[in-house]
């Protein structure tokens, strides 16, 4: 049996004529005919009673009527409800980025997928920057955002945007506002008033900073030591939320990226925020997708995030700059 049979059946039965059904159905009365009879054949039974007026159907026939009806009921319910389901890209897709900017980043990401593309579910791994990167070229992260890596063996890179780096901190003294100047152009973001400070300023006041695993605090270190200064480290500490606090409680002063920024402590009078000058310390991100061309799926998330980031920017939510649209480069095996 199948549907088209079952329907031929139904119109014969309500047709009461084999002539009138294929007339109905638009086919041939003896092809009709022999569908009707291998179907009596299929079932091993007498379905339908013959006679010069027409057709009834026999008590097995009334049988098989009422349960086709069900059966193409059903089959119709079936179709429209695949036919509801959302359409588009479907897949799992792990992105790996900093923890600092997941915490801003990921939340306007995953909404719109959720949103617009519900079949596609992403996983994140955030960790530290080397750990991205690694996860990348182990092949456990679909896309990753790579942190000061404009290139990297066997991905695809693209530049996506650079932040610069803040010097932040809580100044119960007042003694580091002066060294502050109120910055020349204007904000990249929505803050209250925006400063700057001059690197050789804030590496002499006491730091609370993380190891050189992290890549902030070896962004700080060579640009020390490029400009033959000593850092003031008063306390190291791997955990962010040790940092965090530390900074948070006047232990001492941290250079933290800016989309790091969003999570700043309450209003206080004494917190002090201000980009680096003089030299400038810029934190540069390039999306990587492996060195194979991207699934639907992949491709969808990929280019939400670019998105994102850029509204984020835009929004003056991020205070980063947009990276120049160029070609994406591949990395040399």
């Amino acid at each position: 049996m199948d549907l088209r049979t079952l329907r031929y059946f139904i119109a014969v039965v309500e047709a009461g004529s084999l002539s009138r059904a294929a007339g109905s159905l638009y086919v041939a009365q003896p092809a009709l005919t022999a569908q009707i009879k291998k179907l009596e054949a299929d079932l091993d039974a007498r379905l339908l009673q013959r006679s010069h007026v027409g057709v009834t159907p026999t008590p097995a026939g009334l049988q098989l009527y009422e349960d086709a009806r069900r059966l193409l009921s059903d089959a119709a319910a079936v179709r429209e409800r695949i036919q509801r389901l959302p359409k588009g890209p479907e897949g799992s897709v792990t992105v790996a980025l900093p923890f600092l900017l997941a915490a801003l980043l990921m939340g306007p990401v995953l909404t719109t997928l959720k949103e617009q593309h519900p079949r596609i579910r992403v996983f994140v791994l955030d960790d530290l920057s080397l750990m991205v990167r690694k996860a990348m070229t182990d092949g456990r992260a679909d896309i990753g955002l790579l942190v000061d890596t404009p290139h990297a063996e066997g991905l695809v890179c693209r530049p996506l945007a650079t932040e610069s780096i803040y010097f932040c901190g809580l100044d119960r003294s007042r003694q580091v506002r002066g060294l502050l100047r109120k910055a020349r152009r204007a904000p990249p973001a929505k803050t209250r008033e925006y400063f700057e400070i001059d690197f050789a300023d804030a590496a002499a006041q006491p730091l609370v900073l993380q190891s050189r695993r992290f890549a902030i605090r070896r962004s700080v270190e060579d640009a020390a030591l490029a400009h033959g200064l000593t850092l003031n480290v008063a306390h190291e500490h791997d955990s962010a939320g040790v940092i965090r606090s530390l900074s948070n409680c006047g232990a001492g002063f941290t250079f933290t990226p800016a989309c790091a920024m969003v999570a700043r402590p309450p209003e206080d009078p004494d917190w002090i925020a201000a980009r680096v000058v003089r030299p400038g310390l810029d934190r540069s991100y390039t999306l990587a997708t492996a060195d194979r061309s991207l699934d639907e799926a992949t491709a969808v998330v990929a280019r939400v995030l670019v998105e994102q980031a850029h509204a984020l920017v835009a929004s003056g939510q991020w205070a980063a700059r947009e990276a120049p649209p160029r070609a994406a480069a591949k990395g040399r095996r």
